[in-house]
């Protein structure tokens, strides 16, 4: 049985926090707001796993009301999220997200973020595809006063 996911997850930028997306930390002057480490990317992949497997989402999972994920790297979320799906018998096939920032530049950190979180999750970094664009300075995105990311996933039993 293969089934897909499908994940969103937004963060506001905020001054006096560290950078965090997907599993790395980005040299720049504002970092994502949020009860976690606000990593915008591990999150929305943590919606598509958690989705794909009928396991509702990261808020239901890991509620930001919580003292326990209070300023949790959110690496540990992402494999919680694994283990949560590998106990209903999911193998993850691959992953492709994107992010959708207008600054900073992402791209040289993509290969980090790769190497990263398929070592979290225990795949081979070739399953798990990372794209960054900008919004051509449209939005909030364009405005430089957040970053949006989305998933997909493909698991399988």
């Amino acid at each position: 049985m293969i089934r897909v996911g499908y994940g969103m997850d937004v963060h506001r930028l905020v001054a006096g926090r560290d950078l965090w997306i997907g599993g790395v930390k980005i040299p720049y002057e504002y970092g994502l707001d949020g009860h976690s480490d606000a990593d915008v990317l591990i999150h929305a992949i943590c919606d598509a796993l958690l989705g794909a497997a009928n396991l509702r989402d990261i808020g239901f999972q890991f509620p930001d009301n919580s003292d326990e994920f209070l300023n949790i790297d959110s690496k540990i979320l992402l494999h919680r999220t694994n283990e949560l799906i590998k106990s209903k018998g999911y193998a993850i096939s691959n992953i492709d997200a994107t992010i959708a920032a207008q600054a900073p530049k992402l791209n040289p950190y993509i290969p980090s973020m790769q190497q990263t979180m398929a070592g979290v999750l225990g795949i081979d970094a070739d399953a798990l595809s990372i794209k960054a664009t900008t919004t051509e300075k449209l939005g909030f995105e364009g405005r430089k006063e957040g970053i949006t990311a989305y998933a997909v996933v493909l698991i399988e039993k």
